[in-house]
């Protein structure tokens, strides 16, 4: 479907319709939705506005294709999910560049989203031949116990806006590796990168017809029907932990299995022990990275009182000289990813001055020429913070530092762990022995010492705690999601009954 002259993946491409059953097909309203450059506030494309009729046409193609999918030898399945890598090779740049155009994000984010993506391509092509089950000797006597691993069927995936690349990969490439078929709904805000490149990048791939499905839409309009399909046996979800809720309710009223990735407000621990110079390089990465959008950056700095004010300066001083502007230039800051998002961190930042916080730099919004209402936030710091206050006890999900005292390592401990979420967080305590000591005692999934939150890596669990989720990503762990144990006994010799 793409234009004459075009690759197919660039945002000038023609995304007006839905892929369904291995065609692309008008969506049954015939409306659309705009799709928005955060950077310029420019409409750049528009995408198919699917309603409940589309929603039943892809799972209906999906559970006609599953069992014949699953039934696919794993070697084929192995050199299917290949293809796809190598077709995503050969479109790398304008890939990169529909991921800065539409997510806002720079190019070393998009880039890096690309990278994460491929690794989770390849963790995924192991998948089919690691569908392996158990063989258990049996109290009965003659008896032979068989465990077998089988899809599950066919799995929703719900992906979000922040890093909707990878997101999107790591439930629907695994899923699709291990038999199942897949209907993929992207978030409102990033429909291409998140949803419909998927769909042209297994049609190049060669996948069979209804393997893979892709709606797009508004999650107000068609979310409860995707999360709670009576054809959905499971719903994978990445979000706030609000939405994430209310899907994992949806799912389990319909029996399907939830796998949630939600919420974070992970804290970076510095103790007086740490080495500053790296503890401050991390805290800078691990908060404004992506502008602070994603799940597992820092919420909240943890600083010993010995070291704050020297942390705090130079955290300060750091942020202040970040270059912030369009996500198509040279920049470090770019834009978040719509108004309301952007608004609900500003109001944050002003609750917490009211409540007696110091605004050190930023706080405000930087004004791009040519664009009107920008939504670049200025990198800020925030010292004199306590645990209760807004930008702290929320996930503020933008580029915001609040900085927080501690007098000791069990205070420490304690505020890290006073919150719903246990995501991710980093410790800085010198040694690591101490960091590993500090890091045991964290009610977290993931805690990185020595380093930022921010890490992903295909073939080592993803999961949280708490109100971050349920269940987990990547490896062993999402494969138990989608797949499940079916025990057969073989009784080889005559078993006697007592009546």
């Amino acid at each position: 479907m793409a234009l004459e002259g075009q690759s197919g993946y660039s945002i000038d491409d023609d995304w007006s319709q839905l892929y369904i059953d291995g065609e692309w097909v008008d969506c049954d309203s015939g409306q659309t939705l705009a799709v928005e450059d955060p950077s310029t506030r420019e409409t750049v494309t528009h995408v198919p506005r699917a309603n409940e009729a589309d929603v039943d046409a892809a799972y209906e193609a999906a559970a006609a294709a599953q069992s014949e999918w699953a039934q696919t030898p794993p070697a084929e399945r192995e050199q299917l999910v290949q293809g796809l890598q190598q077709v995503m090779a050969e479109h790398r740049a304008e890939i990169v560049e529909l991921y800065t155009t539409e997510a806002g994000a720079m190019h070393g984010v998009s880039d890096t989203g690309f990278e994460l993506t491929m690794d989770q391509i390849s963790e995924a092509a192991t998948l089919p031949r690691r569908m392996k089950g158990e063989h258990a000797a049996s109290n009965i006597p003659g008896k032979e116990n068989i465990v077998e691993r089988e899809a599950k069927g066919v799995v929703t995936v719900i992906s979000p806006w922040n890093f909707p690349l990878n997101l999107s990969a790591r439930a629907v490439v695994p899923a699709v590796a291990a038999g199942n078929t897949v209907v993929l709904k992207p978030a409102t805000n990033t429909p291409i990168i998140g949803g419909l490149l998927f769909a042209r990048l297994f049609e190049e791939a060669g996948f069979p017809d209804g393997v893979v499905n892709v709606v797009t839409g508004k999650g107000s309009e068609i979310g409860d029907h995707v999360a709670g399909h009576d054809e959905s046996d499971v719903v994978a979800f990445t979000g706030s932990t609000e939405v994430g809720r209310r899907v994992a309710g949806i799912a389990a009223e319909n029996l399907a299995v939830p796998a949630m990735e939600l919420g974070g407000n992970n804290a970076h621990i510095v103790t007086d022990e740490a080495d500053l110079d790296a503890a401050v390089d991390a805290g800078v990465f691990g908060s404004f990275l992506h502008q602070g959008q994603i799940c597992i950056s820092i919420n909240r700095h943890l600083v010993h009182e010995d070291v704050y004010d020297e942390y705090v300066e130079r955290l300060t001083e750091r942020a202040s000289h970040l270059p912030a502007g369009s996500a198509h230039e040279e920049v470090v800051i770019g834009p978040i990813i719509d108004e309301a998002q952007r608004d609900e961190m500003l109001d944050y930042v002003e609750r917490t001055v009211e409540a007696g916080a110091t605004l050190e730099t930023g706080g405000g919004v930087v004004d791009l020429d040519g664009v009107e209402d920008s939504l670049v936030v200025e990198p800020t710091v925030l010292s004199n913070a306590t645990n209760d206050m807004a930008a702290a006890c929320n996930e503020h999900f933008g580029p915001i530092a609040p900085v927080i005292p501690f007098s000791d390592v069990e205070e420490a401990i304690e505020l890290a762990n006073d919150t719903d979420y246990g995501l991710s967080g980093s410790v800085h305590a010198g040694d690591v022995g101490a960091g590993k000591r500090i890091a045991t005692q964290l009610e977290t999934g993931m805690v990185h010492v020595n380093d930022q939150p921010v890490n992903d890596e295909a073939h080592v669990p993803f999961s949280g705690t708490g109100a971050s989720g349920l269940g987990g990503y990547n490896s062993e762990d999402f494969l138990d999601e989608v797949t499940e144990k079916k025990w057969i006994s073989l009784q080889h010799e005559p078993r006697e009954f007592p009546f």
